[in-house]
């Protein structure tokens, strides 16, 4: 019988992203099979995140149920990767020195020498002072050389096409976690699409810390940027759909701009972080823009693409904020009339400029600005899922729905969910992976009704 593997997934889409190819990684190579329930694996693995408050105690919370397994089971291996491991390293086995393996966001490839061999007989004292392997160094573009090739699992898929951030901004930890900006080769970016494509995915997320950062080398010794490798993608046989995140408002390039406007397959949805609508709060974060830099891009888009619907995030209570400063916040989501944004108070991450700032702003403002500006966002959102009833939407068909398995699920080109009845004729699995038109007949706090499909494709 085949070994079995858990992997705990916390954070961003990039820890999704490596937590399926860490799995394909596994499989190829021991055998190991995933399962959804920790207790029924050998192999334990925690992918974790560091860029909100309490990573660590998150991390240290989920090792610590899995102790006494451990105990009981001594084969049982327990490994901590993801950005967490970056930057605690060999203090996790000083915490936890039940856990066997501690490996970075870019040392995931070499988990299969890592790993140690299964035990067959004999105890074992799971807090002996026998080292744990650690592996938590930056080797850039070996990774993707050593992952096996994309396993498509349903329609969708992400790519992840760079890593690392080189902006620096003053609150964030990931330039420490996941090292400087480094992109994936044109050539090795297009061969996985085409390879997901082939396997029938039909729609695709590029991924990165910084994805419009991204320049590619190309095989003839030029350089590709985001908007020519987006109209690359759109011409690969099968995608009819891609999206990028997450975004950077320096990096949003003229040619990029444009591409909202020209390429067909771009969705008419972009995450484009702002963070703050103040001036003087973006300088102490280090974002390198103003607001009116910001609305100036956000013109451009909509010139370039009328029906584009823009996200964003926000961090309240940053040190030194006023009530002026959250007010310009404010201004600044009714001017662009933000959809499904996500906001956060501030947490100081250990290591960042910021968490050296005085902060005399108390908690409990925070959390009523916070408040506020939820309340706001989510009236707007809600607003854009009303405006959407009656008309028609191009759906993605992924599979059947959460609430009704009887029913299907899909989603819109600006990000929505939408569930809907299969039509008597068809059986739901001929209706997976492709693309419907469906009138939307109703709107909730977290989907979409709609009607019966009409079939494009």
């Amino acid at each position: 019988m085949p070994r079995k593997l858990y992997i705990r997934t916390f954070g961003c889409q990039m820890n999704e992203y490596d937590s399926a190819r860490t799995a394909d990684l596994l499989e190829e190579s021991q055998g190991l099979e995933r399962v959804d329930r920790p207790e029924d694996a050998d192999v334990l693995l925690v992918n974790t995140c560091s860029v909100r408050e309490k990573a660590a105690e998150k991390l240290f919370s989920e090792i610590g149920r899995w102790r006494q397994w451990k105990k009981e089971r001594p084969d049982l291996v327990i490994g901590v990767g993801g950005c967490v491991a970056s930057q605690e390293g060999a203090a996790i086995r000083e915490r936890a020195p039940w856990v066997d393996v501690v490996y970075g966001p870019q040392t995931l490839h070499r988990l299969p020498e890592m790993l140690p061999e299964p035990k067959t007989s004999g105890s074992v004292d799971i807090e002996s002072k026998r080292r744990p392997a650690i592996d938590i160094t930056f080797p850039e573009i070996e990774k993707f050389d050593r992952l096996p090739e994309p396993r498509a699992d349903g329609p969708t898929a992400f790519v992840s096409i760079m890593e690392g951030c080189s902006k620096y901004c003053t609150f964030c930890v990931v330039p420490y976690t996941r090292g400087e900006e480094f992109s994936r080769p044109f050539d090795a970016v297009i061969a996985e699409i085409v390879s997901l494509a082939e396997q029938g995915v039909r729609e695709i997320t590029l991924l990165g810390q910084n994805v419009n950062a991204w320049r590619g080398a190309m095989y003839d010794g030029g350089e590709c940027d985001l908007a020519e490798l987006i109209a690359y993608a759109a011409a690969v046989p099968g995608i009819g759909r891609i999206r990028y995140t997450t975004s950077h408002p320096v990096e949003m390039s003229e040619s990029l701009i444009k591409a909202h406007g020209s390429v067909d397959a771009l969705a008419e949805h972009l995450h484009l972080p702002v963070q703050s609508g103040s001036d003087e709060i973006l300088r102490r974060m280090k974002r390198n823009y103003t607001v009116d830099d910001y609305l100036d891009k956000v013109r451009r888009l909509r010139e370039n693409r009328p029906d584009l619907s823009l996200s964003s995030d926000f961090i309240v209570g940053f040190p030194g904020e006023s009530e002026a400063d959250f007010q310009a916040t404010m201004d600044l989501v009714e001017e662009v009339a933000f959809d499904a944004s996500f906001s956060f108070i501030y947490s100081a991450r250990p290591g960042t400029p910021a968490a050296e700032l005085p902060d005399a702003v108390p908690l409990s403002i925070k959390r009523e600005r916070l408040s506020r500006l939820q309340g706001r966002l989510s009236e707007l959102a809600a607003g854009v899922s009303r405006s959407m009833v009656g008309s028609r939407y191009r759906i993605l068909v992924e599979g059947p729905s959460k609430k009704d398995h009887r029913e299907l699920r899909g989603r819109t080109g600006n990000n929505r969910v939408v569930n809907f009845p299969c039509p008597e004729r068809f059986d739901q699995a001929h209706l997976v992976g492709r693309f419907v038109d469906i009138e939307i007949v109703d709107a909730f706090a977290n989907s979409l009704r709609g009607s019966d499909p009409l079939i494009l494709e």
